[in-house]
């Protein structure tokens, strides 16, 4: 088994980032150091599908066709939707994802997977950014194609956007941040709804935005590459 050095960071959500060094190492040897040091692995989670794509309302064009990088914030965000486990039941996590810096724009956590966990976010998303010339990208669920968010859209000059059917690549960004924040945060089951929230809370806000370095931006923060172009026009 090949490790390229193992150093662990303890992160602000609880979590543990992991980098590597380059050298053979013994299974039996990690396995040790991990009951050492407290650490344990994670099996396969709980699959629950997330998208309700067989539905008769309208479906909108691929706009993005996979290109993901943009020159200025605020140009093309994409949004998805993920569930977290916890024993009083499941939560839904949405996110609004800038493609500029990959920094996470708005949030809504509930529990339950209606549209309004997708209003929500995108209301406040504008509200924070009030964005020009903006296309908002998405998978082809039902919350995402209501006449409800559709009006949203083009009441504030949002061109709409959606994947290929069946086709989780055209939305890869977005399903990276949440295979990224499943694995950081590392727990496979909350003990309530109200802790779900809140290390969702403090992975977004008091971390990852702030603080956790992405190889996209250089291995800079999506806040740091976020306000640095701002920073060019004040």
């Amino acid at each position: 088994m090949r490790f390229t050095t193992i150093t662990l960071e303890d992160t602000e959500a609880g979590g543990y980032a992991i980098l590597c060094s380059g050298k053979r190492v013994n299974r039996k040897r990690i396995q040790r150091i991990m009951r050492q040091m407290g650490i344990r692995g994670y099996g396969k989670r709980k699959y629950k599908v997330t998208t309700k794509s067989k539905h008769k309302k309208a479906i909108n064009l691929n706009l993005v066709n996979q290109e993901f990088n943009v020159e200025q914030p605020n140009k093309l965000w994409v949004s998805d939707i993920t569930h977290l486990r916890t024993k009083e039941g499941w939560m839904y996590l949405n996110v609004i994802l800038d493609c500029f810096g990959r920094r996470i724009v708005s949030w809504s956590i509930k529990p339950t997977m209606d549209k309004e966990i997708v209003l929500e976010a995108l209301k406040e998303g504008i509200k924070k950014e009030k964005p020009v010339d903006l296309i908002f990208h998405s998978d082809r669920g039902v919350q995402y194609a209501s006449q409800e968010l559709r009006q949203v859209l083009q009441n504030n000059g949002i061109r709409q956007s959606m994947s290929g059917k069946g086709n989780c690549y055209d939305n890869a960004v977005a399903e990276s941040f949440f295979k990224t924040l499943k694995t950081e945060i590392g727990k496979k089951v909350f003990q309530t709804r109200d802790e779900a929230e809140l290390e969702v809370f403090k992975y977004i806000e008091m971390y990852y935005n702030s603080k956790r370095l992405h190889s996209t931006n250089n291995y800079r923060t999506p806040d740091e590459v976020y306000y640095e172009f701002k920073n060019q026009y004040i």
